[in-house]
């Protein structure tokens, strides 16, 4: 009987164990606070928990914490604007690092990224500092500044 009842919890902490999206991840890494903020005010959370795969280079809090204060709670206040700059950040498809090469790659908000490789990767103007954190539909490479649309 002890058996039984053993294989029945196991089998249901295993269902428990629920696929950790590119949001989930985000977040369980703890350094994403300000990025999750504003995928939630900008209402992007749903896309990001989405089928993908999707690229995303995620700034951390301190990469957040380099734009003015006021800057940034406006930018949280402007839902359209908010929506550019974070799908800015997103290439649609799975990169890992292995495969990065560099030139320009289109976001899903529609404009450019520039990709550099010479010491070290960039995307833009920011340098990104963990690459490869996996998840279930798509990959989080780590940046040390928010990029912005032109």
């Amino acid at each position: 009987m002890k058996k039984i009842l053993i294989a029945a919890a196991l089998a249901a902490s295993t269902l428990a164990v629920q696929a950790k999206d590119i949001v989930d991840t985000a977040v369980a890494a703890g350094s994403f606070k300000t990025l999750a903020t504003a995928l939630q005010a900008a209402g992007l959370v749903d896309t990001l928990k989405g089928k993908g795969p999707f690229t995303v280079f995620a700034p951390t809090d301190e990469a957040f914490a380099k734009i003015p204060k006021a800057d940034l709670e406006a930018l949280l206040k402007d839902k359209a604007k908010l929506t550019a700059v974070l799908t800015y950040h997103v290439v649609p498809g799975k990169v890992m690092a292995k495969d990065v090469k560099a030139g320009m790659v289109k976001t899903v908000q529609g404009g450019s990224l520039t990709i550099g490789t010479m010491g070290g990767v960039t995307v833009n103007n920011a340098k990104v500092v963990k690459t490869d954190i996996v998840a279930d539909n798509g990959v989080i490479h780590v940046i040390d500044t928010v990029v912005l649309p032109k």
